[in-house]
Parts: C-alpha cells; structure tokens; sequence
C-alpha cells in the first residue's frame, strides 16, 4: 500500500473528486431507498398487520386479484371456515371514505373485522378493534391530523362515532387507519356505494390452499405475497426500484472509468515497479486498497448525509431511516464499486517490465 498512499496524498484533487461523486451517488442511493420505504409503509403497513397465515382475495374473471374490486359472500366464508386443516377465518372488509370532526376532515381507509381474536398479542391493528358498535379506534395519524382523542365524536359516512382507542401509525393506500365493528363497518360500505361483504379473509391453519381457493374462486396468498393486489404498490415500488438499481450501475461505471484511466495512466509506473521485483499479486492489492480508501471515505460522508437529512424529512416526507434503507445500500454500493475498479486491473496484470526501460518506446 505504500505506492497507493504515496498516490492519495500527491494527486488529492483527483480522489477528492471521486470520493465526492461517489458520496453524492450514495446519497442519491440511500435517500431514494429511505422514500421507497417511507411509501411502502404509507401504502402497505396495515396489511401486513393482518393476522393467519394467509391472506384470501376473490379472483377476478381475467385471473388478477386485487384489494379493491374484491368482495366475498357468506358462502365463501362458510367453505373456508368448512375446509379441512383451517383453524381459524376472519372475515376483514376493507373501503375507504372520509372522516369528519367539527371543521377538519380527512381521508381514511376503514376496516371491519368480522371475528376477533380473544388474545390478539402485540398485532396492532387488532388492538384497535372497537368491541361495541358506535365506537371506532383511530390511528395515529388520524388522531393527528383531526385534533382528536380517546371519546372525542367525529362522523364517517355521516354516521357518528365515539373513539374508543388510538393505536399506532398505520396505513393503506396512503390513506390512515380507521377500525370499526364489522356490523358497522357493513353498513358503512354501503353508504359509500359498497356491497357490505368482506373484502378478504384472513386464515389460520394447513391445508391445500389451491384447492380450496380453486372451488371458491378465490386465492390465498401469504400477507407479503398479496401486496401484489395493491395497483398503487406495485406501480411505485417498481418505479423507485427502477431508479436505485440504475444507479448502482452508474456508480459502478463511474468507478470503473475513474480508475481504469487513472491505472493507464500510470502504467509505466507499474512496469518500474515490476522490473524492480514487484509481485503482480501485490500490485493488485495496492490497487484494490486504493480503491476501497476512496470508496470507504465517500461512502460514509454519502451515509452520514443520508442519515441528517433523512431524520430532517421524517416530519414533512413519509421518509424510513433502518439498516434496511442505509447499510444494505451503502454495502451494495462499495461491492459494485469494487466490481467496476476490478475493471482497471488489466493494465496492472498485463503490465510489461520492459515497458518501463523505454523498449516500446
């Protein structure tokens, strides 16, 4: 590493430059990962909220399943909770309406659960459940933006309600979670233009789930694997996935480039270097160590700019700061940085000795 600190400390302007472009590409990196993730919660944390093993959704004419058209009847629950190896069915509706508390309204996404779990542990969304009709439980972000809480009144669908309990943060489809009984969350659905029937059914148990959804017209699918039948979802998810992994490859050319003119550059050095004993394995590890100065240095100013803006924005954007939204990209950036400054190391394997006595000159 002697010739690679030598390098660093005589040609600063060059890897200051570098290491600049690769903070700026982590920060571009990790600041998008931080809103993909801040959406995906606004967009799915309640779902996956939802307690069983599996999440069951009508199929459509065309095969698609999605949260919005899907609506099941009393006969399908009663197959379900009839199947063999089912243990549990929860019939949820889910709609979305507006909420209503003297002069300020917002939106909300209202559930209904058909049956409760006696002991629902530490599943959020069921603590919320309301145990008499006329009251509601309120997530965070409705109790916020409303001004209200617990036995405060507000009005769904023209209809009054108590609040009977504040839960957490939770959301779907960018829209705050409101919970009701599932006798008025049924006639809720209907005044909204709904047909009052369940939306999904969450279910417990083992047992031969394409069968039974087969003879229903319905799929089951794992709370994770359902996400897909959210259409807002998939459509940004996909967009800001898109536009992180193209920048990991442009951090990575970007590497790849500065380094391999910086290793052509001096390749007569590396050919002295070789004619006066140097291993091409040691080469290569100055090289690479090099590569990981630079790399390491801007990555952590580019994390640490993640992390104060990132804890800036959490007021104003739906912004995640985790080991998710900040590591995994930093550690993805340096091993593709990496991958591009491995690209140079021709010129340091194929490096010719005599090169440097002038003979190809």
């Amino acid at each position: 590493m002697f010739v690679a600190w030598r390098e660093l400390r005589f040609a600063r302007g060059r890897f200051v430059l570098i290491g600049a472009v690769v903070a700026l590409l982590t920060l571009l990196v990790g600041f998008l990962a931080g809103l993909a993730g801040g959406l995906a919660a606004q967009n799915v944390s309640s779902v996956l909220q939802l307690p069983g093993d599996r999440l069951v959704l009508q199929q459509g004419e065309d095969g698609d399943v999605a949260f919005s058209t899907s609506s099941l009847d009393a006969d399908t629950i009663r197959q379900w909770d009839e199947a063999q190896g089912v243990h549990t069915v929860i019939p949820v509706g889910v709609t979305q309406s507006r909420v209503t508390a003297g002069d300020d309204e917002t939106a909300v996404a209202l559930y209904g659960f058909g049956r409760t779990q006696e002991n629902p542990g530490k599943n959020s969304l069921l603590e919320m459940s309301p145990d008499v009709d006329g009251q509601v439980g309120l997530s965070a972000g409705i109790a916020d933006d409303l001004g209200v809480g617990v036995g405060d009144r507000l009005s769904i669908t023209g209809q009054e309600f108590t609040v009977a309990s504040i839960g957490a943060d939770l959301w779907y489809s960018h829209t705050p979670v409101a919970v009701l009984t599932a006798r008025d969350w049924s006639e809720a659905s209907q005044r909204v233009g709904g047909t009052g029937e369940a939306t999904l059914l969450s279910v417990t148990g083992e047992t031969d789930w394409a069968a039974v959804g087969a003879a229903t017209g319905t799929v089951a699918e794992t709370p994770l694997a359902s996400l897909s039948g959210l259409e807002s979802f998939q459509s940004e998810i996909g967009s800001l996935g898109l536009m992180v992994v193209m920048l990991f490859g442009i951090s990575a050319l970007v590497v790849g480039a500065f380094f391999t003119v910086w290793t052509m550059q001096r390749t007569a050095d590396i050919a002295v270097l070789k004619a006066l004993g140097a291993t091409t394995g040691s080469l290569i590890r100055d090289s690479l160590g090099q590569a990981c100065i630079v790399l390491g240095a801007g990555i952590a100013v580019g994390l640490a700019a993640v992390v104060a803006l990132g804890a800036l924005s959490e007021q104003a954007l739906p912004f995640v700061l985790s080991p998710v939204t900040t590591l995994v990209p930093a550690v993805v950036m340096a091993v593709l940085g990496l991958a591009g400054a491995s690209f140079a190391l021709r010129s340091v394997t194929h490096s010719d000795p005599l090169t440097a006595l002038g003979s190809n000159r």
